[in-house]
């Protein structure tokens, strides 16, 4: 099969988004199938071979993002190539292109909603937040009605789609998976506690990109609330972001800098053995629609503490692999605290819950609904003659 992948960031820039399409190729090639990427030029000029790129003007807003504003046309080249199947991982302007190539090339289309963008509009755009919403929801939920079927990459995510958009024709939940080799129990991290000074010290990590929709406002000042209570904990930090300037400053007036690592950008390479260093996880983002570095941490045999709501909720079973809180401080320091202390058992089941989310099962899980959303269409065409 071909697949054709439509997306609206791509390396170098690194997000959930980006992990989500490089696991998902690795996998498809693995099984014989070929991957063709679609992506907004890169503002730096670094360009990957075999990448179709529609030029692009950078998002000041939120740096690292490109938006292919400019008129260029890669329908014939979709012709050319002859894909079986587009795949959608974007939902503004390259979610239009590809909707705009399935309609000429008469090829399905799948779409895969990846990030709650309606959470995150109020912070880089200047509308009011109501009315931001009620907008964005009018235009999502054409887009995946108009798709042959639609991804969620977990139920919670499901039935909130189906609550803004009622009409879509097929959901299916298709997490995207994880490497459960690279990121295990077996991985050592003494080389990154060695790095940051970090013997002897209780390690609470969070990983991902700083941004505002993060709420890390919420563990940082959970952290400060537990130094009250212990003195030897660290909060590393890793990650890079628009909102980084924002929280150093933030841990400043909390008076918690001296316990606070900002590790700034983490290589691949260099992820499995952050997650090894720490001694518990913690997200209190609402914003994941499925929460990879949640399950990365867990596939580590690492206790979670997060957030008690969406794709988290749906990821950590309170007591059982981990801890969840309310969005307060109080229950936040608590889930800390316990996920600290947590018997080997949480940890064991925390490395059982990231197992069930192996990249080559959720491959096979992808490529179904590749098969279900082309004979959808076949058939929706033979009916219309």
């Amino acid at each position: 099969m071909k697949i054709a992948m439509f997306t609206d960031t791509y390396l170098p820039t690194k997000d959930g988004v980006v992990t989500s399409i490089l696991t998902s190729k690795e996998q498809l090639e693995k099984k014989g199938h070929e991957v063709i990427i679609f992506a907004p030029e890169p503002a730096n000029g670094e360009k990957e071979e075999g990448v179709q790129y529609y030029r692009s003007k950078e998002f000041r807003k939120y740096p690292g993002y490109n938006l292919p504003v400019y008129p260029d046309v890669k329908t014939d080249i979709l012709k050319q190539l002859d894909v079986d199947v587009i795949h959608c991982h974007a939902l503004a302007i390259m979610a239009l292109r590809s909707m705009l190539a399935a309609r000429k090339t008469g090829k399905a289309i799948v779409v895969t909603f990846h990030t709650m963008v309606t959470d995150a509009a109020k912070y880089y755009l200047p509308f009011p937040e109501g009315l931001t919403q009620r907008l964005s929801w009018i235009y999502l939920s054409k887009l995946l009605e108009r798709a042959d079927a639609v991804i969620a990459p977990t139920e919670a995510i499901k039935k909130e789609l189906y609550s803004k958009a009622p009409k879509m024709r097929h959901v299916e939940v298709v997490p995207t998976g994880i490497d459960c080799h690279r990121f295990s129990p077996l991985v050592d991290g003494r080389t990154i506690r060695a790095k940051y000074g970090l013997d002897n010290k209780k390690v609470i990590l969070h990983l991902g990109r700083l941004a505002r929709e993060k709420n890390l406002e919420l563990v940082m000042e959970s952290f400060a609330d537990c130094l009250q209570k212990e003195q030897d904990l660290v909060l590393l930090i890793a990650g890079n972001g628009p909102a980084k300037e924002y929280y150093m400053e933030y841990s400043r007036k909390l008076g918690i800098s001296d316990h606070t690592i900002f590790a700034g950008f983490v290589p691949e390479e260099h992820l499995p053995a952050y997650y090894a260093a720490c001694d518990l996880f913690i997200t209190a983002s609402k914003f994941e629609t499925q929460g990879l570095t949640t399950l990365e941490a867990m596939a580590t045999g690492k206790a979670v503490a997060g957030i008690n709501y969406r794709a988290t909720a749906e990821l950590v079973h309170d007591g059982q692999n981990g801890y969840l809180f309310e969005d307060d401080v109080g229950s936040c320091s608590a889930a800390i605290f316990k996920a600290i202390n947590c018997t080997q058992d949480i940890r064991d089941e925390a490395r059982k819950t990231g197992e069930s989310y192996s990249s080559e099962k959720c491959a096979t899980m992808l490529l179904n609904t590749y098969e279900y959303a082309i004979a959808a269409k076949l058939e929706r065409h033979a009916g219309r003659r």
